[in-house]
């Protein structure tokens, strides 16, 4: 009988990969301890919706100011050293906001800055971060190394933390951010037992926005990617549009209260855990093709179900199965996107592929808002039916050529004569 350790990073992965498991389980604590204790610190200095709203929008705006040059960055320096030197700044702006609550200082734009502050350095820790498993592990083996890293993120960030985040804020606003510096400077001391990773060559002092084109570039002409970073765009696009009135959709029109639309998101994360617990069993015995047709036809389903439903405990089930096949998705997704896509360039396809995610959520919550001020609460789940199933007919068969697509080991094709 193997042991857990064994079970969770088998030893056949290396020993690399153990402390890049165990760095990114560590930070998701600390990433779900701020999940809860961010919002409550925001909303305790401030009653007005939009600055409340401000705190969200500043998660995901750097990745679209600095996305792409993070992608860039990555694919010119130690990337474990860039994780590393990113995840200092975090600590450091973390350090910084203990010290204006602990003094009585902090207001709520000083708030705000270090929101916007830490998630410019989150998104150099993510994209960096990305690259580091395929350098470490076989192609063969990025399925079960991406599983392993998802199930951290769904049990510290989504389970273990945001309680965790939510009883220290009781406590003191402090002590939430101190315990976050704490898991940051952990991951920090875990990935540095790593193997220093090699430098991936590049032209000597060619700019930033050269090698941003470069990959941009390489991207369009490779259609398997280019095809999958549309996907996930596309997908996001309409799973944001109901998901941004979700809490009215679940207090209004399903009147679960505040304490079922909690629940709706506790069903995903449980949804999406067993899923970690079922991937090598489904990697092993189905197709990564067939696997991506279920998992798209799975979310064109359950957004008509979403639409249709007028019962509460239909929902949480509802979102149970979509935490379980979103999680199978992503998994998937990047994947396939790591084993194309050669390693000098894994940063900056990667910042693309996040810039679309964040792109298609800020889309869509923008459409999803508009469309329920006008049609209704379930408005937004019937747009995004229609728009999800007319993109899986466009899909369809093109997810079987990303699929079987061969690495291109020229990250800079020659033009076609």
């Amino acid at each position: 009988m193997p042991s857990l350790g064994e079970l969770v990073a088998p030893r056949r992965m290396g020993r690399d990969f153990r402390w890049l498991l165990a760095s990114s389980w560590t930070s998701n604590i600390g990433d779900g301890v701020a999940l809860a204790a961010a919002p409550l610190l925001i909303a305790s200095m401030t009653s007005s919706p939009i600055l409340v709203a401000a705190g969200a929008v500043l998660q995901f705006l750097p990745w679209l100011i600095f996305g792409l040059h993070a992608g860039a960055i990555a694919d010119r320096f130690d990337r474990r050293r860039l994780v590393m030197f990113a995840n200092a700044a975090r600590a450091i702006v973390l350090v910084a906001l203990c010290a204006f609550l602990v003094t009585g200082t902090a207001n709520i734009w000083i708030v705000l800055a270090v929101a916007f502050l830490y998630g410019t350095a989150e998104v150099f820790v993510d994209t960096a971060g990305s690259t580091l498993l395929p350098m470490i592990v076989k192609p063969a083996e990025l399925g079960i190394g991406n599983a392993r890293l998802q199930a951290g993120y769904l049990v510290a960030n989504q389970f273990a933390g945001p309680p965790l985040g939510a009883f220290l804020f009781a406590a003191g606003s402090a002590w939430p951010f101190l315990v976050e510096v704490l898991c940051v400077t952990l991951a920090i001391v875990l990935i540095s037992r790593m193997t220093r990773t090699p430098v991936p060559p590049r032209e000597e002092h060619a700019p930033v926005h050269t090698d941003i084109a470069k990959g941009l570039r390489w991207l369009w002409r490779n259609p398997p990617v280019r095809t999958l970073v549309l996907i996930i765009l596309v997908f996001n696009v309409t799973w944001a549009a109901p998901w941004g009135v979700l809490v009215l959709y679940a207090t209004e029109h399903l009147n679960m209260g505040a304490v079922g639309y909690g629940a709706l998101t506790t069903a995903s994360a449980a949804g999406g855990l067993l899923a970690t617990l079922s991937f090598g069993w489904l990697e092993k015995r189905v197709s990564f093709a067939t696997l991506m047709r279920v998992c798209l036809s799975l979310e064109v389903v359950m957004h008509l179900a979403f639409a249709l439903t007028t019962t509460g405990w239909v929902a949480l089930v509802i979102m149970a199965g979509f935490g379980f096949y979103a999680f199978i998705w992503g998994t998937i997704s990047t994947t396939v996107r790591q084993r194309l896509v050669p390693k000098e360039l894994q940063g900056r396809i990667a910042s693309v592929n996040m810039v679309g995610v964040f792109g298609g959520m800020v889309l869509g919550n923008a459409l999803g808002g508009v469309i329920a001020q006008i049609w209704g609460l379930t408005a937004p789940w019937w747009f995004a039916f229609v728009g999800a199933a007319i993109t899986l007919l466009l899909v369809w068969k093109p997810i079987s050529h990303i699929v079987s697509a061969k690495p291109v080991s020229d990250p800079e094709p020659d033009p076609v004569a």
